[in-house]
């Protein structure tokens, strides 16, 4: 047995005896349904083959998405897991492309509060003493900034779609608010646009190449133009989601200062944040000491939706050791008409033993 397989086994015996039940699941997952869950990073890493019967399939790349897909077909019912195993994303550079994840999933209708407690004071407690630095976020106060700025619902959804990809979501607001070199060549493009009908400029491109319909092709077109009548988001909300996107404080102290932008939009996020941090005072975590970074897991899996957390090494050269939050969009999605709130994460066991070293 490996160092990082005896970390593995003891993680999942406390997990075990924190009430989970012990989860498996395939190695060869669907990857027809389940890889557009993942996200833009995950479905750029992950092995993908064709089986003769199954058709699309993918070594697994994680373990959540196809817990809670288990979980939903059986039932929507509160529920503890735990899981230990292997999982597969292609990598740059010498770092490990097959590696074992530990992880814990808890399903509750209850309290959502002192459910992303209970998860985090778990992790906190098995990764205790061992030199890791805590970070929290929170992926549903982003949504609830972007969905409350004056702008129309395709920027909108175009900004919500962009929230994990920071440089082009920053590239969006900034166009959006007309400001930097894409509103600039967006404004010359438009320019171009409003000379000839759609139809026309297609006819003057030449041959058509790639899979698109000239009707689609003059719908995008139709959507772009009606884009550009749309005025800009006032610089004064493009300011305030800047500064949010910037902020680092400890959690306490980072509650108070978005309270004090009175961003109305924010509201119930702020208030369901600070439930959380009195649940997790109760769990025994100093939140006046706990970092809270904004933009925490904004490079992590799109399936979050609300709180995110990390456990990270002093040493650059390692990705965070233990990641997790919650993710009740996703139960909603595998769940077909059924959903249930849940919050999860799983540790690196190899990551924690090269920690050490």
């Amino acid at each position: 047995m490996t160092p990082a397989e005896a970390i593995a086994n003891a993680l999942l015996a406390a997990m075990r005896d924190a009430g989970a039940v012990p989860v498996a699941t395939e190695i060869l997952q669907p990857a027809d349904t389940l890889l557009d869950l993942y996200g833009e990073d995950i479905r750029a890493r992950a092995y993908v083959t064709q089986d003769p019967r199954a058709g699309e399939m993918m070594l697994r790349p994680d373990f959540t998405v196809p817990v809670v897909q288990a979980h939903m077909q059986n039932g929507a019912e509160p529920a503890r897991y735990c899981y230990s195993g292997p999982v597969f994303r292609k990598q740059e550079g010498a770092r490990a492309r097959e590696y074992l994840q530990v992880g814990y999933e808890l399903f509750a209708r209850d309290d959502a509060a002192r459910a992303d407690a209970e998860v985090f004071a778990l992790f906190a407690r098995l990764l205790d003493g061992r030199g890791l630095r805590p970070v929290t976020g929170d992926i549903g106060i982003l949504k609830a900034a972007v969905a409350g700025l004056e702008t129309t619902d395709h920027r909108k959804a175009a900004l919500m779609r962009h929230i994990w990809r920071p440089r082009r979501f920053r590239a969006l607001l900034e166009r959006m608010g007309g400001q930097g070199p894409l509103a600039e060549a967006r404004s010359g493009l438009v320019a171009q646009l409003r000379a000839a009908p759609p139809e026309e400029l297609i006819a003057q491109a030449g041959q058509m190449v790639g899979r698109r319909s000239a009707e689609e092709i003059a719908a995008r077109v139709t959507r772009l133009l009606v884009d550009a009548e749309a005025p800009p988001i006032p610089q004064a909300q493009v300011t305030a989601l800047e500064e949010l996107l910037s902020l680092k404080a400890p959690a306490r102290g980072a509650l108070a200062q978005m309270r004090a932008q009175g961003w109305p939009a924010l509201a119930r996020a702020l208030d369901r944040l600070e439930a959380r941090l009195d649940a997790l005072d109760m769990a025994g975590i100093d939140t006046g000491a706990l970092p809270f970074e904004a933009s925490f897991g904004r490079v992590q899996m799109e399936y979050y939706d609300g709180f995110v957390f990390g456990f990270v090494a002093p040493r650059d050269d390692l990705p965070p050791i233990a990641t997790g939050g919650r993710y009740d969009a996703l139960t909603a999605v595998l769940g077909q008409g059924r959903a249930i709130p849940a919050v999860g994460g799983v540790i690196r066991p190899e990551l924690l033993e090269a920690a050490r070293c």
